[in-house]
């Protein structure tokens, strides 16, 4: 029997050496995506068209994260600075906090930008592979053009991890707050801004192409096709690439918090020890999808991908507890000890987490597939208009909402469980859970990647007009299962975004009662209900965290009405400028003149540039708010109103967003009339209505939560100090700041005019 615990541990030994191994695991995992891209870039280029098409959208992609990047750069030096100012055990955590803060945010945008380039490059390769050699060819172009994206996911953010524990060892977790928050921050901010890109020109390409002129989705005539193709790979590349990067990394900061408080030096190693697998399987994973004959279709091959990669995965676990973990262990000392089988509690906790991004890969694709009844259904609804298909796919995302949310649930009160009598134990196996789903990440940024290479790749098809019959049909059909695949990820993200966040309320509990530790006579002083915030025991009946609850849950819905709103504005933007080209310029239809394609992507780059600052005010603000105005009690509460209401809100906009866009699939596949019938008139509609529900709203969610945790993990010592240093003054004075700032941001947004600018519009109540 071993008794571990958690101060003053040191990593030495077999452990030291785990961590270097799985350090270089993530180096190799770096290798594998460097021998992706060249089998990637090797395949043919197509026809002199396709590569003038792709390159537009490979120079306005790139202009778009350069600028971003520049603005983002000095909020992030702003950041590394205010971070000196939060409470610290030495010099050396301080440092290295906001050192790896930077390293942090520095990987999100490496693996977010290194995505994107070689999707940009992936598509019109696929596309000729389509034209030229069929469905298989095209398709593994275009997984293995993800898996680079993946492989840099897994290998950066593992090794981030690793090294602050071999840097830092017993001081890791301190240090790693910084790791998450850089990431998340940067996540966030990407997936925001990305999303506004690419739904503002989607919107506006669809609503004056498709509904006004009756022309094809990615027509040539049409100036605002390449800021739409621009957009996907902006938004749902390197934006998604970022947030399951951010995922990966604050998940395994969660993890490694709680394992040190758990399981001691082990709790540092065997978090590690777990994704490390999860690099050897994403590998598996990615050779294993090819299609077969006898497949339904592409969705098939990468099923069958994922789950031979779970499988593996859940095997190799298996092994891993065996070896590197004790028969028995007891958590805690003396009479509060408990003790406990390690290898049980960590083996079922990561199954947990690999079999709920199963579930939620199939109940995900159960109601976003197409040729499933629920998206048949909302499609079938467009016979009555666009009024009715806008209600079916609402409804579809609030019921699937519930079913999604209760699986997480579930999995969640599961993994707490494990832990029996230990509450550290029970939330350490909530984050060994999250490593559990992490073993899959790889697979699932390759599955993410996938759909907006494909979408691009019908594209670029579509303009050039140099694919046709077989060719054309095999790019469609993979566009399809690229909204499928978009949707699951989207799914798996929000599961391991909860998860994350859960783990995350774990380290915060953690934070406050070791910094009220400090402070343990005055506590005692206090009223019971008073007395119990500090013990992260929280009363929603009292009425402060009664409000905490209802601002987090609030913050959810404002956030996504001001992402959904910037959509609105820059679309506004967008079809003003085509139908201006289309007026002045009636050559463009008959095809004697070109559109300016340039000017839209300068609209929809400096539109959700400017958009960008109000929601990531929100989510770093907010918690400062709460926490230094209300105090620990409201925040924690806040924290679970913000898990809570993100959840549902997040998997409703996602499954709603999917479901209409694979309806107007199948819609133009020749159902219900086919393309430029009433009916595939009223599914664009509800298509442009789910595109910010889907790609920018929804999936901004899940860095939202982790953010404010993360926020809140943060400040957690500092308002605890304050509150019995007898400096309220200062506590209420920084959350007066935060609260102007919040005001100030959204009046800001707020401004903006949603009409036609050369219009003058009098608000006489204003």
């Amino acid at each position: 029997m071993s008794s571990l615990l958690a101060a003053g541990i040191t990593l030495e030994g077999s452990n030291y050496t785990a961590v270097i191994v799985v350090a270089l695991i993530a180096i190799a995992a770096l290798g594998v995506a460097g021998i992706l891209v060249k089998e990637v870039l090797a395949a043919d280029e197509g026809t002199e068209n396709m590569q003038k098409i792709a390159g537009a959208v490979q120079e306005g992609a790139a202009a778009y994260l350069n600028r971003q990047f520049r603005t983002l750069g000095v909020f992030a030096v702003l950041v590394f600075f205010l971070l000196f100012l939060l409470p610290a055990d030495s010099w050396s955590q301080s440092i290295g906090r906001s050192l790896f803060f930077l390293v942090g945010a520095s990987f999100s945008a490496i693996t977010g930008y290194v995505g994107m380039s070689l999707a940009v490059r992936g598509n019109v390769r696929v596309a000729a592979a389509a034209r030229d050699h069929g469905e298989q060819k095209a398709m593994r172009i275009a997984f293995r053009t993800g898996g680079v994206a993946g492989m840099f996911t897994v290998g950066l953010g593992l090794l981030g991890a690793s090294l602050v524990v071999l840097i830092y060892r017993a001081d890791a977790p301190k240090v790693l707050e910084g790791f998450g928050f850089g990431a998340a921050m940067l996540a966030m901010f990407m997936r925001v801004g990305g999303g506004i890109f690419t739904k503002a020109a989607d919107v506006g390409a669809d609503l004056v192409g498709k509904v006004e002129h009756n022309i094809p989705e990615d027509d040539p005539r049409n100036a605002a096709t390449i800021a739409d193709n621009v957009g996907d790979n902006v938004g749902d590349c390197a934006g998604m690439a970022a947030d399951l990067f951010e995922s990966y990394a604050v998940t395994l900061v969660a993890a490694l918090i709680l394992g040190k408080a758990a399981f001691g030096a082990l709790g540092l190693v065997f978090p590690l020890i777990v994704p490390a697998i999860g690099v050897v399987t994403a590998v598996i994973g990615i050779w294993a999808v090819a299609p077969r004959e006898g497949d339904r279709n592409g969705m098939a091959a990468i099923n069958r991908g994922f789950f031979i990669s779970a499988g593996v995965s859940a095997f190799l676990v298996g092994i891993a507890t065996y070896v590197f973990l004790p028969a028995t262990m007891v958590i805690g000392e003396g009479a509060d000890g408990v003790e406990t089988n390690p290898r049980m509690v960590a083996f079922v906790a990561v199954i947990i987490g690999i079999v709920l991004a199963a579930a939620i890969q199939v109940l995900t694709g159960y109601f976003t597939e197409t040729n499933r009844r629920p998206v048949d259904e909302v499609a079938k609804s467009s016979l009555t208009g666009p009024a009715t298909v806008i209600l079916s796919g609402f409804s579809l995302g609030l019921e699937s909402a519930v079913y999604s949310a209760l699986l997480i649930g579930f999995a969640v009160y599961a993994a707490f469980l494990l832990g029996g009598a230990s509450t550290i134990l029970s939330l350490f196996a909530i984050a060994l859970a999250g490593t559990g789903l992490l073993t899959t990440v790889g697979v699932i940024v390759s599955m993410d990647t996938f759909g907006p290479v494909s979408d691009n790749a019908q594209g670029i098809a579509e303009m050039s007009k140099d694919v046709h019959g077989e060719g054309a049909a095999v790019l469609t059909s993979l566009d399809a299962v690229g909204n499928t695949t978009k949707a699951i990820t989207k799914g798996i993200a929000i599961a391991t975004a909860v998860l994350a966040a859960t783990a995350l309320f774990g380290s915060f509990r953690d934070a406050v009662t070791t910094a009220s530790s400090e402070f343990a006579d005055q506590v005692s002083q206090l009223p019971v209900l008073e007395s119990l915030q500090y013990y992260s025991i929280l009363d929603v009946a009292n009425p402060s965290n009664l409000l905490g609850l209802l601002i987090g849950a609030s913050v959810v819905f404002l956030f996504s009405g001001l992402a959904i709103n910037a959509v609105s504005r820059a679309a506004g933007a967008v079809i003003h400028e085509v139908r201006r080209q289309f007026n002045d310029h009636p050559g463009i239809m008959n095809g004697t003149e070109l559109p300016e394609y340039g000017k839209v992507v300068d609209i929809v780059t400096m539109d959700s540039l400017r958009e960008l600052a109000t929601p990531g005010l929100l989510a770093v603000t907010t918690p400062i708010a709460v926490g230094f105005g209300l105090g620990i009690g409201p925040l924690g509460a806040f924290l679970a109103g913000t898990i809570a209401s993100g959840t549902l809100m997040a998997v409703m906009l996602s499954n709603s967003g999917g479901a209409w866009d694979n309806a107007k699939k199948f819609v133009e596949d020749g159902h219900f009339g086919g393309k430029y019938s009433e009916a595939h008139a009223a599914t664009v509609i509800g298509d442009t209505v789910g595109d910010p529900f889907k790609d920018t709203a929804g999936p901004a969610i899940n860095p939202l939560i982790k953010v404010m945790n993360l926020v809140a993990l943060l400040i957690a010592p500092a308002i605890v100090k304050l509150q019995f240093m007898g400096m309220s003054a200062v506590s209420n004075a920084i959350a007066l700041v935060a609260v102007f700032v919040i005001v100030a941001a959204v009046m800001f947004s707020k401004s903006r005019p949603m009409a036609d600018p050369a219009e003058e519009i009098v608000h006489p109540i204003d």
